[in-house]
């Protein structure tokens, strides 16, 4: 115990299944865990949260299958907790809805080990609303009951179901784990007197890209279970409010729902672009392979702003260039008023709204994204013979930009401001799903993506996929089709707004 007597062990909701809808509690618990024991349903992108040195331990259950009992687990709660660390027991949906975060909290209790609930959504509610079923409605149902369906249906006497008063419950009924029981409960129902057409659905997956809600009355929806092969993890929801799903659905109308889009681009990077993704109903598989580092040293940053009044041009050809541009700029106690004697280039729209995000606006920004494009604006805007040109730019940028500048007589300084390095860390998870094929869309946002993608995993040896290629633009498009690399679509227009409106016209 710690000299406060503040809890050491925390039994955290980790909601349905969007990792979206961890509380604001749970991800500042997740932070600073030393130890984080996990659920089976726990979305995995939820353990990104965590520090690099917090231990893992996973400790799901699924039917039929327990990586460790109820008693192992508390076992394993006490022992970290008594080593005064911060353990989190992260829990599916809520902890003390049909979750044993009671049991876990008595055995804590007992061993005299201070501990705190963080509540979380629990799938019952959640599964309703993405389902576009108001669990509540003022005409239709003033009061929930949350049933679990673990227990033995058989039982009659010993029921901990008052079977009676739930068939003539006028509210909304939700079984929890009931799949597998699906044609008793209904039966008993009816047979207590529920009317046999009372609107009802199960949604499985519910909050996740796989979510699928099937409708039906109470009569036909062990049959509908059966007919649509669904299976564990499902809630069920029985009453009126069932009914309102035709007109309320919302979650299953995103485009890309059930559609799996792998994003190789850097993480940091990616975040607007994976944003988009789930806001379509994506599942997004962030596997970045390519890694944003500094440079291997500054003196030739720090030549470039030492004369920086004398370059007529700073031309940015990405985000990157700009964010590491003022990063230097800023360390070198420089801001934007020292800008004022360049004129600025920026390629592409996303590279001039960064550029914004700095005060700056670009004088220049050229409509197609290529070497020659870029060149040939530079030469309309001004004569380049004699013009000085600053590119911060990555240390694997192609150089065909400065040769072409230079053959028109421009003086280039081409400076290195970061580095663009491989990331293999995620090729067994690549590799996962290209043999299981559930890949529908890899996602290309620079050549270097491309040729470290490439340098991981060879395409070729999963040409028989559904898998469909995505190219923000033409030099990726060039660097694909040098890999060997043919089933590409390439955005029409070269932003991530543009590579969204191609997979989606697909």
């Amino acid at each position: 115990m710690n000299d406060f007597g503040q809890p050491q062990v925390f039994l955290v909701g980790a909601g349905p299944g969007d990792p979206g809808l961890l509380t604001l509690r749970g991800h500042e618990l997740l932070s600073q865990a030393d130890v984080i024991l996990y659920d089976n349903l726990v979305a995995p992108e939820l353990l990104q949260f965590a520090g690099e040195a917090a231990e893992k331990i996973y400790v799901g259950k699924r039917a039929g299958r327990h990586q460790y009992s109820q008693e192992e687990i508390n076992a394993l709660l006490i022992e970290h907790g008594k080593k005064g660390v911060i353990v989190v027991r992260l829990k599916g949906g809520d902890p003390c809805i049909f979750g044993r975060g009671g049991e876990e909290a008595l055995a804590l209790k007992q061993a005299q080990i201070p501990f705190e609930i963080v509540p979380g959504i629990t799938a019952g509610i959640a599964a309703c609303s993405y389902a576009g079923i108001p669990i509540t409605h003022r005409n239709m149902a003033s009061d929930v009951a949350f049933i679990t369906g673990h227990e033995d249906i058989t039982r009659i006497d010993d029921s901990q179901i008052d079977w009676k008063a739930l068939a003539a419950w006028r509210g909304t009924i939700v079984f929890y784990m009931a799949v597998t029981k699906i044609e008793a409960i209904c039966q008993r129902l009816m047979d207590y007197g529920m009317d046999k057409k009372t609107p009802a659905a199960i949604i499985s997956w519910a909050t996740t890209p796989k979510q699928m809600t099937c409708s039906a009355s109470l009569d036909d929806l062990s049959q509908v279970v059966k007919d649509n092969n669904i299976r564990p993890p499902a809630i069920i929801v029985i009453g009126k409010v069932a009914a309102l799903r035709d007109d309320l659905s919302w979650f299953e109308s995103r485009p890309l729902l059930g559609k799996t889009v792998v994003v190789t681009r850097a993480r940091r990077q990616a975040s607007e672009l994976t944003k988009q993704l789930k806001y379509l109903g994506a599942h997004v598989l962030e596997t970045p392979t390519i890694k944003i580092a500094p440079p291997d040293n500054l003196e030739k940053i720090q030549q470039a702003f030492e004369k920086l009044m004398d370059y007529d041009w700073i031309v940015f050809t990405s985000t990157n260039g700009v964010e590491a541009f003022f990063k230097y700029l800023f360390l070198y106690q420089l801001d934007g008023r020292d800008l004022v004697k360049n004129k600025i280039a920026a390629v592409g729209t996303t590279t001039s709204q960064a550029l914004l995000n700095y005060g700056i606006s670009a004088d220049l920004v050229p409509e197609t994204f290529t070497s020659a494009a870029i060149v040939e604006a530079l030469r309309q805007s001004d004569d380049i013979q004699g013009l000085r040109y600053l590119l911060p730019r990555t240390n694997i940028a192609p150089k065909e930009l400065p040769d072409a500048l230079k053959e028109h007589g421009g003086r280039v300084d081409d400076v290195v401001f970061y580095q663009t390095q491989p990331d293999f860390q995620h090729q067994s998870l690549l590799e996962k799903y290209l043999d299981q094929d559930r890949i529908d869309w890899i996602v290309f946002t620079s050549s270097s993506t491309v040729k470290n993608f490439t340098d991981q995993i060879s395409l070729k040896n999963y040409s028989s996929n559904k898998y469909q290629i995505a190219s923000i633009g033409p030099q990726t498009t060039t660097t694909l089709s040098k890999a060997e690399i043919n089933n590409v679509v390439e955005a029409q227009e070269h932003t991530i707004h543009g590579l969204i409106k191609t997979i989606l016209s697909y």
